[in-house]
């Protein structure tokens, strides 16, 4: 820690300050709410700009299911006995035994947002409407401000506000016919009968197509699905690379060189990048129809292998797509009537956070900069001793592919919950793995009669 002598902001902050304040509402920050909802000690306020609890709304589109399992849900692999467990809430809503038998095909993320946003409304901890302005110092604590004014101060904050969507720089109309996935569903493009682009060869990209391709009032006349990848590759869900997701690897990982760290995250990127495997097969199967049963309804071609260089306005109110051929190097020229990137999300610096810009030291250059994240996922702050933020979802490069997705989100919210209480709330070391991730003596797995289910 080096001498902190920035000057404390003179704003008015609130009388009482709690003991920990959460900016942003999505699953990670919901379920660090939900393990720290029985903890009468530790004081806790959690902020969100939009009116209730939403989930990749423009991203619902039908059918789409979670690629992991609904155990990995706000709490369960952490406090099994939990009441906001998703499988309480289908108790809760009497479907447990449906849902048994109609799960075989996946679980629909559509019902887990309904999951979310049922244990939201059991915290009165949560406030929405309230967006967040501006974070100051002012006397050793952070002030967290509104629109309106100040609405709380804490020693201790955890950020949760999210990725933003990734728009590439060579895209230049940003008009009615280029849209991101993360908005899809909130534009609904009309694409039947049209001339359709889809960028981008992961699971938005997959599911884009299927919609197109399965309904018949949104079948175009031609369609391109592009992909800089060498194809239209599976999401890795063996079960080896599954332990990748394991608290375990997480904790090897954090103790590895920043080179071999980004080694691994580019290798194992397919165990959270990938398409589900039964998605491509039912894509695989519509295109097999359309070519056999209505020969000419949809000129399609799937194009893996290109580089976008550029998306700008071509003739007669069309829109150009350049790629270049990363096998041939070539240069592909299509037309198109609408473009829908699906080119995922970046982690932006939260513009609430640019009083404390300068005491946030951060690692690497321009938009792959990133925070200093330490284990107990608090990040390096030049501050008063005692004042802490702690960030989801944005330590990637330091904890490895899980950190994108819902697998570790439960565990990732009970170290963050110790650290922020200062003592064990739960339970996070001690499981089994089958791969010795360091080179230690094998050693028998011990079986004990030990439980634990909460701390």
């Amino acid at each position: 820690m080096t001498e902190f002598s920035i000057k404390s902001s003179s704003i008015e902050k609130p009388e009482t300050p709690l003991g920990l304040v959460g900016i942003g509402i999505g699953p990670a920050n919901l379920g660090l709410a939900a393990l720290l909802d029985p903890e009468p000690g530790l004081t806790t306020r959690f902020f969100e700009r939009r009116p209730q609890f939403t989930w990749h709304e423009g991203t619902m589109l039908p059918e789409a299911s979670l690629q992991v399992s609904p155990l990995k849900d706000l709490v369960t692999l952490v406090d099994p006995t939990s009441r906001f467990s998703f499988l309480n809430f289908l108790s809760e809503q009497g479907r447990l035994y449906r849902h048994l038998i109609a799960s075989r095909s996946g679980t629909p993320r559509e019902e887990f947002e309904q999951y979310y946003r049922w244990a939201s409304g059991l915290m009165p901890q949560l406030e929405f409407g309230t967006g967040i302005e501006e974070v100051r110092l002012n006397g050793g604590e952070f002030v967290v401000s509104g629109t309106d004014g100040p609405v709380a101060s804490t020693r201790t904050l955890v950020l949760g506000t999210g990725k933003e969507p990734y728009i590439p720089d060579c895209v230049v109309p940003r008009g009615d016919g280029v849209i991101h996935s993360a908005d899809v569903m909130h534009r609904r493009p009309v694409t039947r009968g049209r001339k359709v682009v889809v960028i981008g060869g992961g699971q938005s990209g997959a599911e884009i197509v299927h919609w197109l391709l399965g309904d018949e009032r949104m079948l175009p006349s031609s369609l391109v699905w592009s992909t800089r990848r060498d194809g239209f590759l599976p999401l890795d869900d063996s079960a080896f690379s599954n332990e990748w997701f394991f608290p375990g690897y997480v904790r090897h990982f954090t103790r590895l060189s920043a080179r071999r760290r980004a080694e691994l995250v580019r290798s194992q990127s397919m165990a959270s990048d990938g398409v589900s495997s039964d998605l491509l097969d039912a894509i695989h199967a519509q295109l097999y129809r359309l070519d056999a049963l209505r020969p000419g309804s949809c000129a399609y071609r799937l194009s893996p292998g290109q580089e976008l260089l550029a998306v700008d306005d071509g003739p007669e109110g069309a829109l150009r797509v350049v790629t270049r051929d990363m096998d041939t190097d070539g240069v592909v020229q299509e037309q198109a009537d609408i473009v829908l990137l699906a080119t995922g999300y970046h982690y932006p610096f939260p513009g609430f956070l640019e009083p404390l810009r300068d005491l946030i030291p951060l690692e690497g250059h321009g938009a792959g900069a990133g925070y200093r994240v330490r284990d107990d996922y608090s990040i390096d702050l030049d501050g008063p001793d005692g004042c802490r933020i702690f960030v989801q979802g944005a330590a990637t490069r330091t904890h490895g592919v899980a950190d994108a997705n819902l697998s570790l989100m439960a565990w990732r919210n009970a170290v963050i919950a110790n650290a922020a209480a200062g003592r064990r709330l739960y339970r996070t070391e001690g499981d089994t793995t089958t791969v010795a991730w360091s080179p230690e003596p094998a050693t028998a797995v011990r079986h004990t009669d030990e439980r634990t289910t909460h701390a």
